[in-house]
């Protein structure tokens, strides 16, 4: 059978089989120009330890327009298609959809024949964005097995709040844009990431802010007065309508990344939340359902991260007030045999590691500190780190966890005014729980650059959707 007829090699039918496929070879990261006087740019890493030019960028593609500010970038397919649902069967992971949170824009970066050679093929304008969609500041994309899903922070208008936030639809094989994918929004107005549960038929979302709350750095008034999301949504993802709210409580601000169980049998995820205007904490909630056959899901807090108390002195004049530093969850990520949640704590400076194997009683099996708004730790090759642990990603094995330390670009000065270096380093993970910086492992982008998003070639831990267990 021709290769182009046959499922390509990098989906997998299960978890388990992935976690065995061959070690990632590339990682790919996006880099943006906090101040907008250059281009945002991709950055290809060789992650291969045999090779002579391992941890280094061995490759740039550099956008033709300034200001995009690139963001959480995915595939255009992946372990999804093999699903029995499938429209596309013999489609390639092939292309990165790369959106422009600020400017609105996609990029479409072909990644064949080979990573080092990947050159964008394809932009998508604003204004195409805005006729085919009616949304505005593209911010996730995930690979589904009926085309690329991109979750959009922003409606109609200007300031991209005259309408509800939400998700649309782009073709994975022609590239071209279909349209809005909801066709009842029920209560929903703000966005933020989605993910589901494709064999229950069940779409969740969460929620972070309108772009006035966002472009042009955290809105105090906003935080205290709770404007920014604390709910959590579920949908019909045959029906494309909303079916159920879940709320954290006003005090509980900013419910942003989700991670669902990779288990396609399993209905339960995890989601990050920023901060708790009651105590500057942080927390991990869990969606579940007591019995699968329940009609509604439940939804607790299982982790509660406590802030740091401080010297104003030594804080940034947003948290002087406080006199405390929040850990500020920014990401979270799960291991794909669902054991490990990694949790970024971007404002103390450290990566928390839990045991999830109950997932109603996670158990932190190990950390490490590298930064902070505070603490200022050093990298274990001696070198100053800027920021703190954010954008983290994991190996489909679970033995690698790399991470980079931007978060946005107005609110990177906010918290970090001394700056931020482009970043990104690795850690090394025990099997049987704990986890250790690599001190030979640390790529140092091009000054002037911030790091954001990484994706590791062959999927990972944060694209992948699996349609079978593993027994």
């Amino acid at each position: 059978m021709s290769a182009l007829l046959r499922p390509d090699p990098t989906f997998y039918p299960s978890p388990k089989i992935a976690m065995e496929a061959p070690r990632e070879q590339y990682g790919y990261v996006v880099l943006l120009s906090p101040d907008r006087s250059r281009p945002d740019a991709m950055a290809v890493v060789d992650l291969d330890p045999r090779s002579a030019s391992y941890s280094q960028v061995v490759h740039q593609v550099f956008m033709p327009n300034k200001g995009d500010e690139l963001h959480h970038f995915g595939w255009n397919a992946c372990s999804s298609m093999l699903g029995p649902q499938s429209c596309h069967p013999f489609v390639q992971r092939r292309y990165l959809i790369v959106p422009g949170i600020r400017s609105s824009r996609l990029y479409i970066i072909d990644t064949k024949p080979h990573p080092t050679e990947a050159r964008i093929v394809k932009i998508i304008e604003p204004e195409e964005v805005m006729k085919k969609t009616g949304y505005s500041r593209p911010h996730t994309i995930h690979c589904g097995p009926d085309g690329v899903y991109i979750s959009a922070l922003g409606g109609k208008g200007k300031n991209g709040d005259e309408s509800p936030a939400g998700i649309f639809l782009l073709d994975c094989e022609t590239l071209e844009l279909r349209g809005q994918w909801e066709m009842d929004h029920g209560p929903q107005v703000l966005a933020y990431d989605f993910w589901w549960h494709l064999s229950q038929n069940i779409a969740v979302t969460s929620e972070w802010g309108l772009p006035p709350q966002f472009e042009n750095g955290l809105v105090p008034e906003d935080l205290l007065g709770h404007k920014y999301g604390h709910r959590i949504h579920f949908w019909d993802m045959a029906k494309r309508r909303h079916v159920q709210t879940l709320d954290c409580g006003e005090s509980t601000q900013m419910c942003l990344e989700l991670r669902p169980a990779h288990d396609p049998t399993q209905q339960y995820g995890f989601m990050g939340s920023v901060v708790n205007t009651d105590n500057l904490a942080g927390g991990i909630w869990l969606w579940y359902k007591d019995k699968p056959s329940d009609s509604e899901f439940k939804l607790k807090q299982v982790v509660e991260i406590p802030a740091q108390g401080a010297d104003p002195k030594d804080l940034p004049p947003l948290l002087q007030g406080f006199k405390a530093v929040p850990p500020l969850i920014t990401d979270i990520d799960l291991s794909l045999d669902d054991r490990f949640l990694y949790v970024s704590c971007w404002g103390t400076g450290e990566m928390h590691q839990y045991d999830v194997s109950d997932p109603h009683n996670p158990r932190l099996a190990g950390s490490i500190r590298l930064g902070g708004v505070v603490r200022r730790e050093k990298h274990p090759n001696g070198t100053e780190f800027g920021g703190g642990p954010q954008m983290v990603e994991i190996s489909r094995d679970g033995r690698r966890i790399y991470f980079t330390n931007s978060l946005y670009s107005t609110w990177d000065d906010q918290f970090y005014p001394q700056g931020i270096p482009g970043v990104e380093v690795m850690a090394n993970v025990n099997p049987d729980g704990g986890l250790e910086l690599d001190k030979n492992f640390y790529v140092q982008f091009d000054e002037g650059y911030r790091a954001h998003q990484t994706r590791l070639d062959g999927g990972d831990c944060s694209t992948e959707t699996f349609c079978y267990t593993s027994v």
